[in-house]
């Protein structure tokens, strides 16, 4: 299983007030608001928190098909400069991450499964063929497809592919991981 997660964190400045009263205490554990609290840059550690979080999430629902809102329920750690874990229940989640100036990258790859590619994308930039070009080790009638849990899937001439995929997007930025 495979989820990930992208932040604009130019658009994350002006679309969210992170420091709102109660927004913290929604969304992370008592561990995770310290160590914002502490942090010499509290807004990079809110959005990446949250993308871990996320990318920990599309993981699970993979498998239990069931969506939800509990981000508090995901609590994160941080244990090296680009990788953390995510714990949610029972289950831990491998994160690794990269941290840029314009965005946050988090992806998760479950049981030992290791990722094999991920893509970022300004989407300023983007042209029609981006979904192909992301999608460059796969034939041109190959899509991105949805289920009813709203969980992506590749699809070729209407049969699921063998390969799990996660899509993310905000702002300007789109992010695709695939593991075949």
């Amino acid at each position: 299983m495979i989820g990930n997660d992208v932040v604009d964190l130019e658009l994350a400045k002006t679309q969210s007030n992170w420091q709102r009263k109660g927004f913290l205490e929604k969304q992370f554990s008592e561990t995770e608001i310290r160590a914002i609290e502490k942090t010499q840059n509290p807004f990079e550690l809110v959005w990446l928190f949250w993308s871990m979080k996320e990318a920990a999430y599309k993981c699970y629902i993979q498998t239990d098909k069931k969506r939800f809102f509990a981000p508090k329920k995901f609590k994160c750690f941080i244990t090296s400069k680009n990788e953390g874990f995510v714990q949610y229940l029972e289950h831990t989640f491998k994160i690794q991450y990269q941290l840029t100036k314009e965005y946050i990258h988090s992806w998760v790859v479950k049981e030992g499964i290791v990722q094999k590619s991920f893509y970022i994308n300004n989407i300023k930039k983007q042209s029609t063929t981006t979904n192909q070009n992301l999608l460059n080790n796969f034939t041109l009638e190959t899509d991105i497809k949805k289920d009813e849990f709203g969980v992506p899937y590749l699809s070729k001439e209407n049969q699921k592919l063998p390969v799990f995929i996660s899509t993310a997007h905000h702002g300007n930025y789109g992010a695709y991981a695939i593991f075949k």
